[in-house]
């Protein structure tokens, strides 16, 4: 997946070295963060979410963001 480089780019080195360890990081991090939770959790978290009048994904993310539930 290399890019060519643009006008003007002089081959140098990357200024960030580390940016593809750090991005498979996120996305497996992400990955794990949103994975399926037992059935008992998931329609306790689908309940509490149409109480509130959201959906399961939005609450699941505010779930995920602050660590606190609703």
């Amino acid at each position: 997946m290399a890019r060519s480089p643009l006008i003007g780019h002089n081959r140098g080195p990357p200024l960030d070295p580390d940016a593809d360890w750090r991005a498979f990081c996120w996305r497996k991090a992400h990955a794990n963060a949103w994975k399926p939770p037992p059935r008992e959790v998931m329609l306790a978290r689908l309940a509490r979410a149409e109480t509130l009048g959201m959906t399961y994904r939005e609450y699941t993310a505010i779930l995920l963001d602050r660590g606190i539930h609703l």
